[in-house]
């Protein structure tokens, strides 16, 4: 599939991280994102970023939705899309990266800017990433 016709077929996953960026709680940065992960199930999941007054205490919207999505029985996905109402795309950080290569590998990145959109995968945002295979050698 190219890049319109992701586009096009997620187009509801992009919005749903939209709307999920209101719920954002970022009184220190300011930096508010929102994030929708489509399982397998069809069932959408979203989340927003969590800043808490101890900074390391809060969590990303990417892990947000995945945690979310994990506690109520998803096991399996598909896509994530990923907003953050800047003009370029906001990726991810170490952690979701590390956090999803861990629990949901195979997911399509749907990076969304206000004037940018990137598809990516964990193969391209975390090459060479530690798996969990690597405990096990």
């Amino acid at each position: 599939m190219n890049k319109e016709e992701l586009l096009e077929k997620y187009a509801f996953l992009i919005e749903a991280a939209k709307r999920a960026r209101v719920n954002a709680v970022a009184p220190f940065s300011s930096f508010t994102v929102g994030a929708a992960l489509l399982g397998k199930s069809g069932r959408v999941y979203v989340g927003a970023n969590i800043e808490p007054g101890v900074m390391n205490l809060g969590l990303c919207a990417e892990r947000t939705a995945l945690f979310s999505a994990l506690a109520q029985g998803e096991k399996e996905f598909e896509a994530i899309a990923v907003y953050a109402g800047t003009e370029d795309v906001a990726h991810p950080c170490g952690a979701c990266r590390q956090v999803f290569s861990d629990l949901a590998p195979n997911v399509t990145w749907i990076l969304v800017g206000d004037k940018q959109v990137k598809i990516e995968t964990l193969d391209s945002l975390l090459p060479g990433r530690f798996v969990l295979e690597d405990l096990r050698r």
